[in-house]
């Protein structure tokens, strides 16, 4: 899940789930658990941010390129296996490729993992934006657009 818009005329409700969501900036990035919950979320922050399903090379690259963690509510980076091994020993995720493949197979540890990892700051894209006020079946950015979300993380890594 991606912001792509601002804070200004945002009713409270919608300011609380982005809170939740961890999207407290524009072009900031999260990994998110597709549920019933996360989809009625999503439903009604919808045209402030846009979401789908990243593949496996743009996780990666989000985590090598942009990932930080958060130890002890500080913004580390992910320099080192020994980082993650320390705060994620416990869930058997050791290193880096077991961070990414936690997240791409949304496994037993994913929330741990996710809450370990800062949320993502990106650029904004290359090119920019087509339209952020309209949804992406519209020719616009806002909303889910599926596969169609690895394009524009790689404009903005």
């Amino acid at each position: 899940v991606i912001r792509i818009r601002g804070i200004n005329q945002v009713s409270p409700k919608v300011k609380k789930i982005l809170r939740l969501l961890r999207l407290r900036q524009v072009n900031n990035a999260v990994f998110v658990r597709l549920n019933g919950a996360t989809q009625k979320m999503l439903r009604l922050v919808e045209p402030y941010v846009t979401y789908g399903y990243p593949n496996l090379k743009t996780i990666k690259e989000l985590v090598y390129k942009r990932g930080y963690g958060r130890i002890r509510k500080q913004r580390v980076p992910l320099t080192d296996n020994s980082i993650i091994e320390q705060h994620l020993g416990k869930y058997d995720v050791i290193c880096v490729e077991d961070l990414v493949h936690e997240i791409f197979t949304v496994g037993p540890n994913f929330r741990n993992v996710n809450r370990f990892l800062w949320s993502f700051k990106l650029n904004s894209p290359l090119g920019g934006l087509t339209k952020k006020t309209n949804h992406f079946a519209e020719k616009g950015d806002a909303g889910n657009r599926e596969e169609h979300i690895n394009a524009l993380v790689h404009r903005m890594i």
